[in-house]
């Protein structure tokens, strides 16, 4: 009887918890960054629970309960416990893209070689570039650009501090969350888990965020609390041959570097995050069928910690140190610099 009226009173607050939820957010980022101000793509992330719908869920889970109630727990928190992850496939102007591209683990594994056929890594377009091959009025094939799964939530970090987040209790992890052996979110959860595990090259600082508070944290930890964050627009352009357009360093200095952070597929929104020296960001205009979408690149001038078979040697050739190493930021990622005065 009792959760049952547990269950009665989450779903009576259901319509009344968006706004609430966001607004812890909101006020988070307003204590700790202040301006600017949280950019909506990424206040909608905000975990919709409230307070108590995330207490009442913690019971259940402290309880092994959980399980029984995942459906409601999914829909309430707006995260993925499915066995496969659902990606928009449509661009704004209703072309419909092919079906996304393969997750790549190791581009974001500088000290490993990747294994992965160049065939694959180069699908929709190359996913590593020289700065030379982005310049205005020139051509360049985009890769795909999408989140794999764009529309999942934060958990609150109550509840993100409770979840198994380790390669080591990962079959709690996937019980919890019903995932089913060698599904889609089965490799998902593996991938992000290894690359939250890795050892960072030499002169790296990672982390994973699994809540907005944890990323908050460690961007005004690193680059303290004035602060500027850049984000591709949107997705297109990917799979295109696109015509490059205005071409604007937004951050020059070498010795201050940003702090990259990419959206990992995971049930919850996970982030990334990692800090390596000598990056140059760059906004690119790119026009793709007649619309303008502003892309954000990034540029890596120290890669002589990389792997000399890291994929971005094997596409561009020459080895580590000879070469810069660029990429474009992916739908959802983020780039913090400090802002200027």
């Amino acid at each position: 009887m009792t959760h049952l009226i547990l269950l009665l009173g989450l779903l009576l607050i259901e319509y009344f918890s968006g706004s609430q939820a966001e607004n812890v957010f909101s006020q988070y980022w307003k204590d700790n960054i202040g301006r600017p101000p949280t950019p909506h793509w990424l206040a909608a992330k905000a975990s919709p629970l409230s307070p108590h719908q995330a207490a009442v869920f913690m019971k259940l889970m402290e309880n092994n309960e959980l399980a029984s109630h995942l459906p409601l727990f999914c829909k309430q928190a707006n995260i993925a416990c499915s066995t496969n992850a659902l990606v928009k496939k449509t661009l704004m102007n209703g072309t419909t893209l092919p079906p996304i591209a393969e997750w790549i683990l190791a581009k974001f594994k500088y000290e490993l070689p990747n294994e992965t056929p160049l065939s694959v890594a180069s699908q929709g377009g190359l996913p590593y570039f020289r700065e030379s091959m982005v310049k205005e009025g020139g051509f360049i094939l985009v890769p795909d650009l999408r989140d794999p799964m764009s529309y999942k939530s934060f958990l609150p970090r109550s509840l993100a501090s409770k979840i198994p987040f380790s390669s080591t209790h990962i079959n709690e992890l996937k019980k919890l969350f019903d995932v089913v052996d060698e599904s889609n979110m089965d490799e998902y959860i593996q991938d992000t888990l290894e690359i939250c595990e890795k050892h960072p090259i030499q002169g790296e600082l990672i982390t994973c965020a699994t809540s907005a508070e944890d990323l908050i944290d460690f961007v005004v930890k690193k680059l303290g609390h004035n602060v500027h964050l850049w984000s591709t627009e949107s997705v297109e352009g990917s799979y295109e041959n696109v015509t490059i357009g205005e071409v604007k360093l937004i951050h020059g200095n070498l010795s201050e570097p940003p702090t990259l952070c990419h959206s990992q597929p995971f049930p919850f929104q996970v982030y990334y995050c990692h800090i390596l020296p000598k990056v140059k960001v760059y906004a690119v205009d790119i026009h793709a069928r007649k619309k303008v979408n502003q892309a954000i690149m990034t540029c890596h001038y120290d890669t002589s910690t990389w792997n000399p078979n890291h994929l971005a040697f094997k596409l561009l050739g020459f080895g580590p140190g000879q070469i810069e190493v660029c990429h474009w930021i992916n739908e959802n990622g983020v780039v913090w610099t400090k802002a200027q005065g």
